[in-house]
């Protein structure tokens, strides 16, 4: 059966997609349907950080589809119930009210209103280079115009000020401003982290002005840069904290959570009618447990310090600069990824671009450092050429 075919015919072609039929997944490794191996340095766009087909995620999602699948929040649940006391014990202090959704966009939606209902103000402050999704709300904190400018006109109230650049957000900020938005690492705007300078100025001036700090964690959170979230690095305590990807071992879930200053004021403000739904609670209660259990955060510090480490070492005319934080890495060309994301492909790895020019890798945290060893190994015999 040709299943490119199908899909070709039937999907929306929203997608540009890539050659290979993707079958089979586990840890680290993906196989197509020929049987041919990859190592997986996309990782699920980061939200395979536990590794695909986790045994432990894989027993509870069994466990639980075989009792409750659907509980929507107008009742209590007792694996939500669960998941929530769990979430709330890795958040930074602060932040254990917690409001559950599908995906990394919905829970900047979420975030987005809160902030405009607890402020009563409408302004909202995001970075150039930011990714935030793609509905409308998240759209508009998006900066980048090829994903903005065929939906104009957008939500009212945006704007975009330099990343890590703290007199430009000072300039921009207003008595009507509810909120500034921003990532720790930048990953769509090609695997950026802001500097400790930024990051404390930035929450002092938001408390200084009355504006709510929502920190966007959706890729960089669950281990991935080397803590927990990677807030943790900068001692930031935002007010709402964006989160999805890894959240649930891979299956579709969002959420953010809120400290005092938002929790009180926004009865009825939101819903979702999948949202804390048994089956994914239960994934995420097995995801959490696993990398506490093996100390995941720990693993993408150490990996990625020999990852970027080796990288570094890499010769090659291409390379304009290799940066990243834990195991979010990107390599930053002097022309266009495509080519390149092509071969490494060919070679048997699958990564991903950060723009226009950047090669981003995002493996499972589960991967071994063998398997890191290859991906350079790879990669400079790919750049060479």
């Amino acid at each position: 059966m040709n299943y490119r075919e199908i899909e070709d015919r039937y999907s929306s072609g929203v997608y540009f997609k890539r050659e290979a039929v993707i079958v089979r997944g586990q840890g680290a490794h993906v196989w197509d349907e020929q049987g041919r191996e990859y190592i997986d340095c996309i990782g699920g766009h980061g939200s395979a950080n536990v590794g695909h087909c986790n045994p432990a995620v894989v027993k509870a999602i069994t466990a639980q589809a075989q009792t409750l699948i659907t509980c929507t929040e107008v009742f209590y649940n007792d694996i939500r119930a669960r998941f929530l006391e769990k979430l709330a014990s890795v958040t930074p202090p602060g932040l254990d009210r917690i409001f559950l959704a599908n995906s990394g966009a919905e829970a900047v939606e979420a975030a987005l209103k809160f902030a405009r209902m607890a402020t009563g103000r409408k302004e909202i402050i995001a970075c150039m280079r930011g990714f935030h999704g793609r509905t409308m709300g998240a759209l508009s904190a998006t900066w980048d115009p090829k994903y903005r400018e065929p939906f104009m006109p957008l939500v009212p109230g945006f704007k975009h000020v330099p990343y890590d650049n703290i007199g430009a957000l000072r300039e921009a900020m207003t008595d009507d401003t509810a909120a500034v938005i921003v990532e720790v690492v930048q990953g769509e705007g090609g695997v950026r982290p802001g500097s400790a300078a930024y990051f404390a100025e930035l929450q002092q001036l938001c408390q200084e002005r009355g504006a709510l700090l929502i920190v966007d964690e959706i890729q960089t959170g669950f281990g991935r840069t080397g803590t927990m979230f990677a807030c943790e690095h900068y001692g930031l305590a935002p007010d709402i904290l964006c989160m999805a990807k890894s959240i649930a071992g891979g299956l579709p879930m969002g959420a953010i959570a809120i400290g005092p200053r938002v929790e009180n004021v926004i009865k009825l403000a939101h819903g979702s009618t999948f949202g804390g739904n048994p089956v994914a609670c239960a994934a995420g209660i097995a995801a959490l447990d696993y990398i506490q259990e093996h100390d995941l955060p720990a693993r993408a510090r150490e990996l990625g310090a020999h990852f970027l480490g080796r990288l570094r070492e890499i010769r090659a005319d291409a390379i304009r600069d290799v940066r990243g934080l834990g195991l979010m890495v990107g390599v930053e060309l002097r022309q266009k990824s495509t080519p390149y994301l092509k071969a490494l492909m060919d070679r048997g790895v699958l990564a991903l671009p950060a723009g226009a020019t950047v090669i981003r890798f995002l493996p499972p945290l589960v991967i071994e450092r063998e398997d890191l060893d290859k991906v350079v190994d790879i990669t400079a015999r790919v750049l060479a050429e």
